[in-house]
């Protein structure tokens, strides 16, 4: 028992971040993510510019937030897909109690709230009743759309209590370059990339994800830890939308279509596999990047939005053979 648990510990423990960097995944990631930047460079104006390297942080932001959740739930061998519509139902706290108490202390608390409980009930219904992780955040996905557009009748709900302090969200910037929600997410992503690695719980997850009978029997509560993954997934992706809504300025029924598949594109290019157990934040960070750089720059070779479709999926499909090839090759078949 005791053996087990150490050696569980040792493989979650893995080395340094630079140790990792100088390895295969972040290595390759990291140089496909140079050459993404140094072809836009010169085949796209302005590419290079300290305005658009700046603006593409901040709109890479809203899915490095929410991919950190994304990660650890993926980690944990489980997944979430209901963070897209989640983006824009947290929206209608946060507009509503700041439109009726001038609060945005008051808005946010509502909004993680209602994440919060969306959070549990993933959690609840995929570890503790052991429905399928998939089916239930599906279903999750379209009780909260439905419920938007409902609730909306698809009409945007505008802010009006306009807070400084709310607009500075979307607006603000540090030093007059880096855009405040970069700069959240990258501090997000550093707390949960050192909690992973270095922290207890995050052995626990590498370890549930990797073999949940190997991590029953060295002593961890396998439901307790996907129960709390689920929570951190879906407070990530309220602090998303907290953004997002801060930058569009309402509460709007269309926010966050198809975001949850842009995550999940980015987390598995990242090198985080679907079988659980494996992958880094840091590699999931470097698949953000790279497909909002492609994007960012796609759009500067003036590409219609078809074509950036396309090439992103065929980069999905691509990554996901790269994952079950490397996964076989590891057990042998």
């Amino acid at each position: 028992m005791t053996n087990a648990s150490t050696a569980i510990d040792a493989a979650a423990t893995g080395p340094s971040f630079v140790a990792r960097l100088l390895r295969h995944q972040e290595m390759a990631l990291l140089l496909c993510l140079v050459l993404v930047i140094a072809f836009f460079s010169f085949t796209a104006e302005n590419f290079f510019s300290v305005r658009n390297m700046t603006n593409v942080l901040g709109q890479a932001s809203l899915a490095l937030t929410a991919g950190i959740g994304c990660a650890i739930v993926f980690i944990s061998g489980e997944v979430d897909i209901s963070i897209g519509s989640l983006l824009a139902t947290i929206a209608l706290p946060l507009i509503i109690i700041m439109n009726e108490t001038g609060s945005l202390a008051l808005g946010v608390s509502g909004a993680l709230l209602f994440g919060l409980i969306v959070g549990c009930i993933n959690g609840y219904l995929t570890a503790y009743v052991g429905i399928n992780s998939l089916i239930v955040t599906l279903g999750m996905m379209f009780v909260l759309r439905g419920g938007v557009y409902l609730y909306t009748g698809q009409r945007a709900i505008p802010d009006d209590a306009m807070l400084d302090s709310f607009i500075l969200l979307s607006d603000g910037r540090l030093f007059n370059v880096i855009p405040y929600s970069a700069v959240i997410a990258l501090i997000l992503l550093f707390a949960f990339a050192y909690m992973m690695r270095h922290r207890p719980f995050g052995r626990q997850i590498y370890a549930v994800g990797g073999n949940q009978e190997v991590a029953r029997l060295a002593g961890y509560d396998v439901r307790r830890v996907k129960f709390i993954c689920f929570i951190i997934s879906a407070l990530l992706a309220t602090v998303a939308g907290i953004i997002l809504a801060a930058r569009v300025g309402s509460a709007q029924h269309t926010a966050g279509l198809n975001f949850e598949f842009q995550v999940v594109a980015a987390t598995v290019l990242g090198g985080v596999s679907l079988a659980g157990g494996i992958g880094s934040l840091w590699g999931m960070a470097l698949g953000v990047l790279i497909l909002q750089f492609l994007s960012n720059g796609l759009r500067g070779l003036g590409l219609p939005t078809e074509w950036q479709l396309v090439i992103t999926g065929m980069i999905i499909i691509a990554a996901v053979a790269f994952d079950e090839a490397k996964r076989r090759r590891a057990n042998g078949g």
